[in-house]
Parts: structure tokens; C-alpha cells; sequence
């Protein structure tokens, strides 16, 4: 995953502060979290494109390693950030980049999904998160995780569990099973008591083992 600290011109999730009281209330470990946390909230940069984008890229790798490819992604397309853009760009300024073979053949997959319409963005806010997620692992190199993390730092849907991501795991194993990395099924049945606010509680996990707030 990639981190940065969140731009005050981000639009932040409406419905956070319920969601805050409501996970404050359930369990002291969320009322602590939240209350360390200060005023960082969810938020969204809005872009569609870019946010998949930046999900490819960081997929498998470290948090520095993935900023610092990103980095190196917007240097390459002079901070434009296109589908255009990265298709003129080309593979080899890509892999220049620190991309590898294969994240570049999604990159470019990707780009050619939105120029060509088949990605319809101004439809996803009024499907639900299955439909949204059926239509986005249909490109190359973007599974379940991928469209979760589109549906949680770009939709800002509430109630999202991304069950392989390794930071919710591990949040659950430090806080409630002594260290212990709970399977999906142990994790998912934890989550249930979470709902319907079960994104927020996954990112307050996620800050709770890095206090810099997530974000793509």
C-alpha cells in the first residue's frame, strides 16, 4: 500500500464521524485508536483512474518502495497522470520507473480500459460494491483487493472488509489474538460486530500500525 499524508482540498468520507462514535462505543480499542488518531479521516482524491492506478503500482511491495516507483511514475508523465499520458509514455519509460514487466503490462491495460470507455466511472456511484468490483477485475492485474481498495479510498463505501489485505489481518492479530494472524474466517467473523462501518475500522487498524493515514 502506499501512504502520504491526506491534502486539506480532499473531499473526506460524509459519514466518518458516525462511523468514529460508533466503533468508539463498540470497543476501547477503537475508542483509543480514534482518539490518537486527531482529526485524520478518509478521504478521496477523487480521480478514478489515478487511484487504480496507484493500487497496481503498490501491489506487493512495500509502502517506501511503492511511493518511491510512484514518484518516479509522476516525474516520467510531468504529474499527468492520464490514461493518455501513461500509454504515451510507453513500456520502457515505465520499467525505468521501477515498475516491473508485469505491473506495466496492468498500467497500460488499465489506461486502455478508460480510453476506450470500457470503464465508465460516472456509472460506479449507483451500483453496489459487487457490481463495481465485477467490473473492474475484468483488467488485467486487478483482483478483489485492488477494486476494494478503489471502493474504500476513491467510492468511500462504508462497510468494506478487504480480507487479504495483510495490514487488516494483522491489525486483528495485535489487537485481539495475541499476535497471532487470524485466518480470513477468524478475521471476518471478528468484523461482523464492525458493520456497517467495517471500512473505518479497517483503516483505523492500518493507522494503528502506521500513523501515517493511508491513501491512494
Amino acid at each position: 500500500m502506499t501512504t502520504e499524508r491526506l491534502a486539506s482540498e480532499d473531499a473526506a468520507a460524509p459519514w466518518w464521524g458516525e462511523a468514529q462514535l460508533a466503533l468508539s462505543a463498540l470497543d476501547p480499542v477503537f475508542a483509543a485508536i480514534i482518539a490518537s488518531s486527531g482529526s485524520a479521516a478518509l478521504s478521496s482524491r477523487g480521480d478514478p483512474f489515478t487511484t487504480l492506478a496507484r493500487s497496481i503500482v503498490g501491489q506487493q511491495i512495500s509502502v517506501k518502495a511503492a511511493q518511491s516507483v510512484w514518484d518516479r511514475v509522476l516525474l516520467a508523465a510531468a504529474a499527468e497522470t492520464t490514461p493518455a499520458r501513461i500509454l504515451a509514455l510507453g513500456p520502457d519509460a515505465l520499467r525505468a520507473c521501477g515498475l516491473s514487466a508485469r505491473k506495466v503490462e496492468y498500467l497500460s491495460d488499465l489506461a486502455v480500459h478508460f480510453e476506450r470507455g470500457e470503464l465508465q466511472p460516472e456509472r460506479w456511484p449507483e451500483l453496489d460494491d459487487e457490481a463495481v468490483i465485477e467490473q473492474l477485475v475484468q483488467v488485467r492485474g486487478i483482483g478483489r483487493w485492488t477494486a476494494e481498495m478503489f471502493l474504500i479510498f476513491n467510492l468511500l463505501r462504508p462497510d468494506v472488509l478487504p480480507l487479504d489485505d495483510i495490514g487488516l489481518l494483522k491489525g486483528i492479530g495485535v489487537h485481539w489474538h495475541g499476535g497471532i494472524t487470524p485466518t480470513r474466517g477468524q478475521a471476518r467473523e471478528r468484523a461482523q460486530a464492525w458493520a456497517p462501518w467495517r471500512t473505518a475500522a479497517t483503516w483505523y487498524l492500518w493507522r494503528s500500525l502506521d500513523p501515517v493515514p493511508v491513501a491512494y
